[in-house]
């Protein structure tokens, strides 16, 4: 078994650098009730896994009848192969209709079905990003008809692309990328736990910060070191495009080319696939690897908690470029 699935938490105690999400979510299960959610943050934080372990709190050994997830980017990505090839829906899939209408369907279907000895299920939607609008307009009146025996779970790494008429209906749930420090305590516990020989403090360290806040990355990474019995590849670890481009972004803004740095944040959204909270990462990091401006870091701490609070990214981060120039004069 893979350690990211032997080592996946079973309850939240086992989710880390997460605090104030579980200590919300602990509380609304004592509850015995819950909103629709939106829980946002960058792979690797723990989003899934706090689903599964909410399921299992508020569930128990009937976590999996009361919980229908649906990998949204996967069902984007493979288009009707994916409801083919998944006992879950091909029963209900028709050729002569469309994906989309197929995926309607679907979700009423599941959001119908009464829950098992509970008052409501959970539908979750993985990369809930990856939904057309027209599917977000049709899950909207669906989660009115069933709200009182389904609740809505969207994951996501970009709440910009979520609807304001879904989002308004969840409570939103950040999750942060996971500290360095954190994230290499839970590799030396792992190696206590598997008795392998002790890697150099050094080289763990250098594993939990290439994960950059991802725990299942540098689990992967540190299985792999341990099974290989060498060191960790470091050339997996150099400066990647988008650090170089945090920093070329910041260099041009301190240059006062504000048009050539925003040229610049676009692309790494655009054709790198960046996030703009992914971006932000990148530029906190960058001032840190730079001069330490205290005044520009406030700044990205700013930007950064009206994305917590769902402004849109695009918005937020052209705001930041503009204001640079000011704070760095």
């Amino acid at each position: 078994m893979l350690w990211i699935e032997k080592y996946r938490p079973g309850d939240f105690s086992g989710i880390v650098g997460q605090d104030r999400a579980i200590a919300f979510l602990s509380s609304v299960v004592g509850q015995q009730t819950i909103p629709h959610l939106l829980l946002t943050g960058p792979g690797g934080s723990g989003r899934m896994s706090t689903v599964r372990c909410l399921a299992a709190a508020l569930y128990g050994e009937h976590a999996d009848e009361n919980t229908t997830v649906i990998a949204t980017g996967d069902l984007f990505n493979e288009g009707r192969a994916y409801l083919q090839g998944d006992a879950r829906f091909s029963h209900l899939y028709r050729k002569d209709e469309s994906l989309i209408a197929n995926v309607k369907r679907i979700i009423k279907t599941y959001a119908a079905i009464r829950p098992f000895d509970t008052g409501f299920k959970l539908m979750v939607f993985q990369e809930a990003d990856a939904m057309p609008g027209e599917l977000q307009q049709a899950l909207r009146r669906t989660m009115e008809r069933y709200s009182r025996t389904c609740r809505f779970i969207m994951i996501t790494s970009r709440q910009s692309a979520i609807l304001p008429s879904i989002a308004s209906r969840c409570f939103p749930v950040v999750f942060r990328p996971v500290p360095t420090g954190t994230v290499a305590s839970l590799l030396r516990e792992i190696l206590r736990t598997e008795g392998a020989e002790p890697i150099p403090d050094d080289d763990l360290a250098m594993i939990a910060a290439s994960a950059r806040g991802d725990v299942r990355r540098a689990i992967m990474m540190l299985e792999l070191t341990v099974s290989s019995g060498a060191p960790p590849p470091f050339d997996a670890f150099e400066v990647s495009r988008a650090e170089r481009g945090a920093s070329g972004v910041l260099s041009r803004l301190r240059e006062g080319d504000l048009a050539g740095a925003q040229r610049l944040a676009q692309s790494l959204m655009i054709e790198d696939g960046l996030t703009g909270r992914d971006l932000l990462i990148e530029l906190r990091r960058a001032v840190w690897r730079g001069d330490a401006d205290p005044e520009l870091a406030i700044a990205i701490a700013e930007t950064d908690s009206r994305f917590a609070q769902g402004a849109g990214e695009s918005v937020q981060i052209g705001a930041l470029l503009a204001q640079v120039p000011e704070v760095c004069r």
